[in-house]
């Protein structure tokens, strides 16, 4: 049986946050936007069908756990989720915090410029109070 495995290009852009029951939660390497990435740990997975019911019932929960606390710490006016799949076929859901007045507003945060990356301090501090909020 074939196993769980992060696809590279995510696990090149993200950071990684916390396991939950299904979804390997991981942060987007861009300090712009409060911006989180959930990969459910199925291997093999390409959409949304291709999870089993049960699956699919706690991915939605999951997606709701993280887009509320994310709304929480963040302050953020509005939580955008997206499954696009177009450069990493594997499976995930963006969770991004939105706000007027960040750099892509109101437009999409894909392609809309370079990433921004965290700071080591930065970045453990924002992992830190999402795990505590959640």
């Amino acid at each position: 049986m074939a196993e769980f495995t992060l696809h590279p290009r995510l696990a090149a852009d993200t950071i990684f946050v916390a396991n939950w029951a299904l979804s390997r939660l991981q942060l987007m390497n861009d300090s712009r936007y409060p911006w989180l990435v959930l990969v459910p740990r199925r291997p093999n997975l390409l959409e949304f069908f291709d999870l089993s019911r049960a699956d699919r019932e706690l991915l939605i929960e999951e997606l709701t756990r993280a887009a509320q606390c994310l709304k929480e710490i963040s302050g953020s006016t509005k939580i955008n989720v997206g499954a696009l799949g177009n450069q990493v076929p594997q499976l995930h859901v963006h969770v991004v915090g939105r706000h007027p007045g960040d750099p892509a507003w109101p437009g999409p945060v894909w392609g809309h410029s370079p990433a921004v990356s965290y700071d080591a301090a930065a970045r453990d501090a924002f992992i830190a109070q999402f795990l505590s909020a959640c």
